[in-house]
C-alpha cells in the first residue's frame, strides 16, 4: 500500500460514491492523503491500513433507538469497547441498537463495511446525528473510508470539525465511552 496526496489520477473503475467524497473534500479545500487496498471491512484489516496512514482508525457504528425513529453514526477509536447503555444515557435515548442496512443506504449511501463520517455528506435532511467519542479528538489525524471499503483517507481532525461538518451542515455531539485507547 502506498500513500497518495488527494484524489486518484485515474478514476476509472471507481464508484460514484467514492468520487463524490473527493469532490466534496476538494470543494471544501480539505487536504487528505489516500491509500488503496483490498476490501477492508473489519478492524483487523484496518490495522494494516493504520500502519500506512499513521492515524487513528475509527470504528463507525450506524445505530438507532428502539423505536427506529432516531439514527446515529457513532465514531469511536477502534480498540474501545462499545456499550450501548453508556451512549443511550448521554443522549437521552431509548436503548440503542444497530440500524438496518436499508436505512444506512438510504441516509448515508454506504454499505456495511464502508461506514464512515464521509457518508454524512449524503444526509442532506440531517436524519443522522453524529456522535463522536472524546478520545477521537485527541489525535491530529483520523483515518476513514471514502464511502467504499477499498480505499482509506487520512484527514486532519481539525479539518473534519472546522470545514467538513460545517460544509455539509452537520454537527457532532461529543460523548464519553469508558475504556482506553
Amino acid at each position: 500500500m502506498e500513500l497518495y496526496n488527494g484524489r486518484p489520477e485515474d478514476e476509472s473503475g471507481r464508484l460514484e460514491r467514492e468520487i463524490h467524497v473527493y469532490d466534496v473534500l476538494d470543494k471544501l479545500n480539505i487536504s487528505y492523503q489516500r491509500t488503496d487496498h483490498e476490501e477492508a471491512n473489519t478492524m483487523e484489516a484496518c490495522h494494516e491500513i493504520d500502519k500506512v496512514l499513521d492515524s487513528l482508525i475509527c470504528k463507525n457504528l450506524f445505530l438507532c433507538n428502539r423505536q427506529k425513529t432516531n439514527f446515529y453514526l457513532l465514531m469511536m477509536p477502534g480498540e474501545k469497547p462499545f456499550k450501548t447503555k453508556e451512549i443511550s444515557s448521554q443522549i437521552n435515548s431509548a436503548r440503542l441498537s444497530f440500524a438496518d442496512e436499508e436505512k444506512m443506504e438510504e441516509f448515508l449511501h454506504i454499505r456495511p463495511g464502508a461506514v464512515s463520517i464521509m457518508g454524512l455528506m449524503n444526509d442532506a435532511e440531517n436524519q443522522v446525528q453524529l456522535l463522536v467519542d472524546e478520545d477521537v479528538l485527541k489525535g491530529e489525524y483520523v483515518g476513514c473510508h471514502p464511502c467504499v471499503s477499498t480505499s482509506s483517507l487520512k484527514i486532519k481532525i481539525k479539518d473534519i470539525f472546522e470545514k467538513f461538518l460545517p460544509g455539509i451542515h452537520h454537527e457532532a455531539v461529543i460523548v464519553h465511552l469508558e475504556g482506553t485507547v
